[in-house]
Formats: C-alpha cells, structure tokens, sequence
C-alpha cells in the first residue's frame, strides 16, 4: 500500500462507529473509533479462530501501521463489532474482511472482559473449520501460517496479541469461563 491509501484507510478506520458498553456488556451508545482510543471508552469485539480439518491454527501478521500492536502476530481474525451489529454479525465481516473467508459456518463459544493498558472490551469469541484459500487484506494483515495450537508454537523474538492469546487460552481451556 502507498502512504496516501495507509492514511486513508487509517482516517476512515478511526470514523468508523462501534458500540460503547459498560462493564457488564450493555449498551450504552454508538461511538467513533477515535473516541474509544482517546476517552478509553469499553467496546465489544469478535475473535474467530480458524483451524483446518487437522485441528491447525491459521495465525496471521498485523500490518505495521496497524495502531494496536502493529506487526505483532494474531492467533484470531475480529475486530470491534461495528454499531448495529450482532457479535455473530461482527464476526462474520471481519473473517471475511482480514482473510478472505466466507460462508462458514461459526460456532459461538463465550464472552470475556478484557482489560489492558491499550484496550478495554467485551470479547465474542467463535471458532470455524477452513480449508479453502486464505485471502490476506493488504490494510490489516501481511502474512499468514498455520500452526498446531496443542504443542509449543510460538517463536521466539516475535510479538504476539495478548487479548486473542487470552481468548485461545480460554478456548483450549478444559473449564470454559462464564
């Protein structure tokens, strides 16, 4: 990408309206992008594990100009849940948007609060089966890999998202969270 469509992309990105939530994940209004970052506002987002048919993660690289953790590797596709969308809804678009899957089904498996620094959010967390192509979004990702979540996958000097490394956790978790 060139530096003019990084930059729109960027002012359109923090536009974009999504729901604030309270604590205990209700609504309480549509908000910008721009002001969930600057007022530390709590949001909802989605977190879509894709594995293949041999029980394989796909994990994918954040572009650099990506404002939260840029470059860091992500073990979910998701982002903030867009205002007017379901989470199932904000799943969808964003497995579709960051890498090229659709009409798959997706299995619902919990809620999480997530409170860090850098964010503060309500997760969706879902989960498909995927053999077709992945098809990177040049905006948001720059590589992919797939990975075995059971065994020790993780390389070392590389950064990795710590709310989907939270939600995979929860997920291969024998006991699921309420």
């Amino acid at each position: 990408m060139d530096h003019q469509a990084i930059t729109d992309y960027l002012a359109a990105s923090a536009a974009e309206r999504v729901f604030s939530v309270d604590d205990s994940n209700h609504p309480l209004g549509t908000v910008s992008r721009e002001q969930v970052r600057r007022e530390r506002l709590i949001t909802r987002c989605t977190y879509v594990f894709v594995f293949d048919t041999e029980g394989r993660l796909c994990v994918h690289q954040r572009t650099f100009h990506k404002r939260l953790y840029p470059g860091y590797w992500d073990v979910a596709a998701g982002g903030l849940v867009g205002a007017g969308e379901s989470y199932l809804e904000g799943a969808t678009r964003e497995l579709e948007e960051e890498l090229g899957v659709k009409g798959v089904p997706l299995r619902e498996h919990f809620r999480f609060y997530y409170n860090a620094r850098e964010s503060r959010l309500w997760g969706g967390v879902f989960s498909c089966v995927w053999d077709g192509p992945i098809q990177m979004q040049p905006e948001e990702v720059m590589a992919v890999r797939w990975v075995d979540p059971r065994s020790p996958w993780q390389q070392s000097k590389e950064f990795y998202s710590p709310d989907s490394l939270l939600a995979l956790e929860l997920l291969m978790s024998p006991v699921i969270p309420d």
